[in-house]
């Protein structure tokens, strides 16, 4: 009988879950790791395509440069990416010293300004494609309504590189949004393993 009640110990439970826990953790990692880096290096793409994008045309002898200055959605989309390129670079980091150390929860405070962080540069990457994508689209049909004319007949080349910039600026977006929802997974699970935690204990 008492061979039994050791064998039912309460400690080999634990034991298991954990186990599975850290495989868990350890996917959501790399898997984090992934989308930052991608989203470091789409969003360099994205800010040097963009903002090294200019044509000249010349039109009636004189000589008109297009440049991605002119449209303040173009610098809004440069800017963005500039900044959740740097932001990401300094999570990438943070993401491998952590998986050195094998740290595998953060404390709260952390993981607040992580998710809010990630949030904000959602929203930020989300409002420039937005807004580019708009303006690339009266650059390309126009509006005949307001008497706003084609440009992209005349600037051929400077749209069609405006227009890969904005699909890498689209897939840095879709990363951040991804992204938003593995920081908001792993802030909301200290919460969810603190609630596990106390009713493991109260039942022990």
């Amino acid at each position: 009988m008492s061979y039994l009640a050791v064998g039912v110990s309460p400690g080999n439970v634990p034991v298991y879950h954990s186990t599975n826990l850290k495989v868990n953790d350890r996917r959501l990692r790399v898997a984090e790791l992934v989308l930052r880096c991608l989203i470091c290096g789409l969003g360099v793409v994205a800010a040097a395509l963009v903002g090294t994008d200019t044509q000249v045309k010349e039109i009636f002898t004189v000589q008109k440069k297009a440049k991605f200055t002119d449209m303040k959605a173009l610098v809004f989309l440069v800017v963005a990416n500039g900044i959740v390129s740097a932001y990401s670079l300094v999570q990438v980091v943070r993401c491998v010293v952590s998986m050195v150390r094998g740290n595998v929860l953060f404390s709260k405070p952390i993981a607040w300004i992580i998710f809010s962080g990630d949030q904000v540069m959602a929203y930020v990457c989300v409002a420039a494609v937005g807004a580019a994508t708009q303006s690339a689209v009266l650059a390309k049909l126009g509006q005949p309504e307001l008497q706003w004319m084609k440009i992209c007949n005349m600037y051929d080349k400077f749209c069609n590189q405006v227009g890969e910039g904005i699909a890498s600026a689209l897939l840095v977006s879709l990363s951040t949004v991804l992204l938003s929802c593995v920081s908001a997974f792993n802030l909301f699970r200290l919460y969810g393993g603190n609630k596990n935690k106390t009713t493991v204990a109260s039942r022990w």
